[in-house]
């Protein structure tokens, strides 16, 4: 008999042996305390250095605010259930847990792809960069983003809860993902699956696209403009963090443009091969695991290695960090060479 009044569900997590709990409860504890603190710091150097008060930057921010957000909504209840040796959660927590994660994972895809926009702005228009980047449609951007995730999360929470559950309420993965939600109901799933997917393939697909097309108009840009210098530093200096994606699109650019959009290519592929691939590949068998497995990388990975990515090959965010902190900025030469004009 269908239980409509359900209270609760459990969540299995990664592994039920009492002896791998501790492993499992440090290693998220340490990428979740890295993820707050890294794009913490990213938040306080950019806010106190009036020199990053530009769009790039502004969005950066944000993205790194949505981050410490998306890491929150799930981390630290599995850690709870990790110390107390307890899977519950309530039916109202889940809810609200699925509801926020949806809401911050659709921010982190608009947020990305108008850091999208802003690079090919400034590379293909750098003249009119501030112009067209003014802070009224900096800000406009950002609340079309959440505006438009908000929607999107109400739609798919208010859905949910349209659904009945059987008395078999384990859900087999460490947060109330909708996915999972769905395939646990006793109802009618059909429309919320294909409410799922098609807000998959509408959100996720035609940003990615816009993405595409921001950054194949930025090589097309680019290859116009003589800069065989720096081509191989630039493909050394990726190679140990991009994806194949990344490369395709970065290796031909110059080493200036190529540092402008390097950081950005990586953390879209890894966040769109990851995220699309879960929901996408949730019609074919899969293992819970893999799926769990899978989520860990765009859920708590990609946000902590976010700070990292954006401020590896960033001069501006490594002095703004040093001033913050208290340091010396180290200072670099401004000209290598001059040519003595006749």
């Amino acid at each position: 008999i269908n239980d409509t009044g359900i209270s609760e569900f459990y969540l299995m997590g990664f592994s039920e042996e009492l002896e791998l709990q501790p492993l499992v409860f440090g290693l998220f504890l340490s990428m979740y305390l890295m993820t707050v603190f890294g794009n913490l710091l990213i938040i306080l150097a950019v806010s106190s250095d009036p020199h990053l008060h530009t769009p790039m930057y502004f969005f950066l921010t944000n993205l790194s605010f949505v981050d410490i957000c998306f890491t929150s909504t799930t981390v630290p209840k599995m850690l709870q259930n990790i110390q107390t040796q307890s899977k519950v959660i309530t039916y109202a927590r889940c809810l609200t847990q699925m509801y926020f994660f949806i809401l911050f994972t659709g921010l982190d895809i608009f947020l990305l792809t108008v850091m999208a926009y802003d690079r090919f702005v400034a590379i293909c228009h750098p003249l009119r960069y501030t112009v067209i980047m003014n802070p009224w449609l900096c800000a406009l951007l950002v609340l079309v983003s959440w505006v438009l995730s908000v929607l999107h999360s109400l739609l798919q929470t208010s859905m949910v809860l349209q659904l009945s559950f059987c008395t078999e309420v384990e859900i087999p993965h460490f947060f109330c993902e909708l996915n999972q939600m769905i395939q646990l109901a006793c109802s009618d799933t059909f429309l919320n699956n294909m409410v799922m997917y098609f807000a998959a393939m509408l959100l996720a697909g035609g940003t990615f696209l816009g993405i595409l097309y921001s950054y194949s108009r930025i090589v097309s840009s680019i290859h116009r403009i003589s800069s065989a210098q720096g081509k191989y530093k630039a493909f050394s200096t990726c190679a140990s963090h991009l994806s194949v994606v990344s490369l395709f699109y970065c290796t031909g650019l110059g080493y200036k443009a190529f540092s402008t959009c390097a950081s950005h290519l990586s953390v879209v592929s890894l966040f769109y091969c990851t995220g699309l691939g879960v929901y996408l590949s949730s019609a074919a068998t899969q293992s819970s695991h893999s799926s769990a497995v899978a989520s860990v990388i765009y859920t708590v990975v990609i946000p902590m290695l976010n700070p990292f990515i954006y401020s590896l090959r960033n001069r501006d965010i490594k002095e703004a960090l040093m001033r913050f902190s208290g340091m010396p900025a180290l200072k670099g030469p401004i000209v290598l060479g001059l040519k003595k004009c006749p």
